[in-house]
């Protein structure tokens, strides 16, 4: 942490409340004073070597326990698989839940292969430049010391990678989605990650530009991921929709949104409630250590206060505004849907809940709970108005992750330049150049939050779009329609995960049925859907 510039040593205590600098100032007069019974004098040296000792075992306990959480942190982001797995499942048709959990078990599959390779390396490999790192490939050279790291970061990664399969659900190739799973985790999203949280990027806080010093003379904040994840997959998944398509039925001639409901209610609210859940290790495990280090330096404030950076109280203020702004976006996304449709929408107050554990990601260890309520309800706003107005531009988004995570990710970034605060900043570890615009901080903060959000989206859209676009030239991006009718779960893994479809009809596995019976029954599929095409068109015609 660089101390706020004209910053002097501070008096001894001057960190702690007035009632503990008086008895910490009684301590150090008692112990200053000769005792009444001296202790045996020790050998020349064993005082030293005593002294010595207990400082390296104090290090060492240090670091093992910041060790420790931050790999249970990653434990926790981890099992957001399982929450996206089930979220996903509950979200599409029976017919295609094999097809969904597949690629979400090989998003964290793919993902840590592509991770281990490349990933790491262009993050925050050593050595590195402002755009890149180009070291410690295949964890080469890494010290073992280091895995944590490496871990945790592994598990945001496969994160970034997973949201885009809920934008694309139904309709996409199966090896397609696994070269994009692969380019994502292995290309795109670590170059990101390299910008803003690597020592060298050019977005982040110690990145030093053609005056030597970070973007505005502040450099960039996402606490938790915001930019770094959330808008990656966000805008992944909007590239991803609109250059694969509509699923069929999903809209009729006329361009009218007609519902595609998904199978079970219960697992998607499995799955919103494991989010919620993870979201425990996502955010307050960003603070990347839970003990104070006794050899920081102080930092000074704008008030001429001091404070010392401290992990264990950035994390307890993450979680609690993790709660907060959660918890009010659901609300408020009950009410306003409510006042829209009329219904109390349990889908859409889960995905409210998931809006607000997003909008907070980006500034969680660094507002007061107030803010977090009003960040909560905004981005429970922004989600419900965003998924509206997708559909009127005809983009299909069968779990709307874009206005989750790519709008409520921009809301995020953007709400650190206005609600953070100096002191949690300081505390933090974070530059305290600038802070929170609505608590006097000016608004660089604000302008590089923002300027790197413009341009993290300017980078996906220029890798993936191209690469979306590419499959789909050679048609390896979409299945065929007979299939998407069909179902991917039949065609591609050998029978459907129910025994039944909604419709109570008998569905052949086509491992184990007669293929003379599982070709009756796809032929059958297909014509129920050509005779829905043709009355549509006999509407159209009749118009």
């Amino acid at each position: 942490v660089t101390p706020h510039p004209g910053s002097t040593p501070p008096p001894r205590y001057t960190h702690l409340p007035a009632k503990q600098q008086t008895r910490a100032d009684q301590r150090a007069a008692v112990s200053s004073s000769p005792p009444s019974n001296p202790a045996p004098t020790q050998p020349p040296g064993m005082a030293d070597d005593l002294s010595a000792a207990t400082v390296a075992q104090v290090a060492a306990n240090q670091h093992a326990l910041d060790t420790v959480f931050v790999q249970f942190s990653g434990y926790l982001v981890f099992f957001m698989q399982c929450g996206f797995a089930m979220l996903t499942a509950g979200s599409v048709r029976t017919k295609n839940v094999k097809n969904a959990l597949m690629k979400n078990v090989l998003d964290a599959a793919v993902g840590g292969v592509a991770y281990y390779v490349f990933g790491y390396a262009f993050a925050f490999g050593s050595p590195s430049n402002a755009f890149i790192g180009h070291g410690n490939f295949a964890l080469s050279e890494l010290p073992k010391s280091d895995y944590h790291f490496y871990f945790f970061q592994y598990t945001f990664g496969a994160t970034a990678t997973t949201i885009v399969s809920g934008s694309v659900a139904e309709r996409t190739s199966f090896y397609a989605y696994l070269s994009y799973a692969f380019l994502l985790t292995g290309f795109v999203y670590p170059v990101v990650a390299h910008w803003v949280w690597s020592d060298s990027g050019w977005l982040g806080q110690n990145g030093a530009l053609a005056d030597g010093l970070p973007l505005f003379g502040q450099g960039a904040i996402d606490f938790a991921g915001c930019i770094v994840v959330h808008i990656v997959g966000g805008f992944g998944g909007l590239i991803g929709a609109a250059v694969v398509g509509q699923r069929i039925g999903r809209f009729d001639g006329n361009g009218n949104v007609l519902p595609l409901p998904g199978h079970s209610a219960t697992l998607c609210a499995l799955g919103a409630l494991i989010l919620w859940f993870s979201w425990y290790g996502f955010n307050p495990g960003s603070a990347l250590a839970a003990v104070r280090s006794v050899a920081a330096d102080p930092v000074r404030l704008s008030s001429g206060a001091l404070v010392f950076p401290n992990p264990s109280v950035t994390l307890q203020v993450a979680a609690v505004a993790t709660t907060i702004s959660a918890s009010t976006a659901g609300l408020t996304t009950l009410v306003i849907v409510r006042s829209l449709d009329g219904v109390n929408d349990l889908l859409a107050t889960l995905n409210g809940i998931l809006a607000g554990l997003v909008s907070i990601t980006s500034c969680a260890g660094l507002v007061e709970p107030y803010a977090a309520m009003c960040i909560g309800a905004v981005g429970a706003a922004v989600y419900v108005f965003a998924a509206r107005i997708i559909l009127r531009f005809g983009v299909d988004d069968p779990l709307e992750a874009f206005p989750i995570h790519g709008c409520c990710g921009l809301l995020g970034a953007l709400c650190t330049g206005l609600f953070a605060r100096e002191e949690l900043q300081a505390i933090a570890g974070y530059n305290v150049r600038s802070w929170g615009a609505f608590y006097g901080g000016g608004g660089r903060l604000f302008a590089c939050n923002l300027v790197g959000s413009i341009v993290v989206i300017a980078w996906v859209a220029a890798i993936l779009a191209p690469f979306f676009v590419t499959l789909r030239h050679f048609k390896v991006l979409r299945i065929l329609p007979e299939e998407e009718i069909i179902g991917n779960d039949l065609e591609k893994h050998g029978g459907y995960a129910y025994p039944e479809d909604v419709a109570g009809e008998e569905m052949p596995a086509r491992k184990s049925q007669d293929p003379a019976s599982v070709h009756e029954f796809e032929l059958n599929k297909i014509d129920e859907f050509s005779d829905t095409e043709d009355d549509v068109s006999a509407g159209k015609a009749g118009e």
